[in-house]
């Protein structure tokens, strides 16, 4: 039987593009997008020694780590860690809990793909479909060449306009797949 630690330590060997016959953790060192610049590392330093010391500041440590590098590989991670002094498998629990945190860079140009009640019986699942046979990559994932990442969400609040694809700030409504090609043409 595995301890938390030995899961938690193999799942942090795994590449985040699922290399390996990984399942989409974090990376040992990710490479794929290459990797954390030393501004971010010393921006993100910058970050702990501001809260170091303080209770109960682990979520807005890596909230704030995130919005620097755009994701948490396991090199912010154990900084993080280290740097408050809490074990890494605390910080990688709290990182794999809360959607709002990343273990994978993020595209250039954010897909989301509303699949709220509305948007599905109006043909999402078709529009999904056709994203990842286009992009070729799935939900929660990104392009090879970091284009592109695209995400479901249950809603976006525009029922009456489903189905819903919104592309960084831009909403298009009543989506069709053949409208797909030419919309994501326009994102360099």
């Amino acid at each position: 039987m595995l301890t938390l630690g030995a899961v938690v330590a193999r799942a942090l060997l795994v590449c985040s593009r699922g290399d390996e016959g990984g399942i989409g953790m974090a990376c040992e060192e990710c490479t794929c997008f290459g990797g954390v610049s030393e501004e971010q590392k010393a921006k993100v330093r910058e970050i702990i020694e501001h809260y170091r010391g303080r209770p109960g500041v682990l979520i807005q440590v890596l909230h704030e780590a995130q919005q620097v590098v755009g994701y948490l590989p396991r090199e912010i991670q154990t900084m993080v860690a280290e740097g408050l002094g809490v074990p890494l498998s605390e910080v990688y629990s709290v990182v794999t809990f809360y959607a709002l945190f990343s273990l994978k860079p993020k595209g250039r140009h954010q897909i989301s793909v509303c699949k709220g009640t509305a948007c599905y019986v109006r043909g999402a699942e078709d529009i999904l479909k056709k994203l990842e046979q286009d992009l070729g990559i799935r939900a929660k994932d990104t392009t090879s060449d970091g284009k592109f990442s695209m995400e479901v969400v249950r809603c976006m609040g525009a029922c009456g306009l489903g189905p819903v694809v919104r592309v960084d700030d831009d909403i298009y409504a009543r989506m069709k797949p053949d409208k797909l090609k030419d919309i994501l043409a326009k994102y360099d």
